[in-house]
């Protein structure tokens, strides 16, 4: 059986296909052979390559939660209502000090 090959025509941005040239140059490969790397990898991880994220997600729940709280500690400190530590010896010599 024939090897068949088919053509993809993909816009990119010129800055975009000039400086991933030169990358590939650099490194022996042509455009169509990195591409064809690039499609065959995500054929074997059955789906992209690498992993895809929101630039600015939206922070989780769980996140939000611990920045209120550590907003909560760091106003019971100011207020006396806590202790504070700036030396985590201090910290540890004060949990192992405490009577239950």
């Amino acid at each position: 059986m024939a090897n068949l090959t088919s053509v993809i025509n993909v816009n990119v941005p010129t800055d975009v296909k000039e400086e991933a040239t030169k990358i590939f140059n650099n490194l022996g490969l042509n455009m169509s052979t990195a591409i064809n790397m690039f499609l065959k990898r995500a054929i074997f991880e059955h789906g992209i390559p690498f992993e895809v994220k929101e630039i600015n997600p939206e922070p989780s729940k769980e996140l939000l939660e611990a920045l209120k709280e550590g907003d909560q500690i760091i106003k019971d400190i100011e207020s006396g209502k806590r202790k504070g530590y700036n030396n985590v010896r201090q910290m540890f010599e004060d949990i192992l000090n405490e009577e239950d």
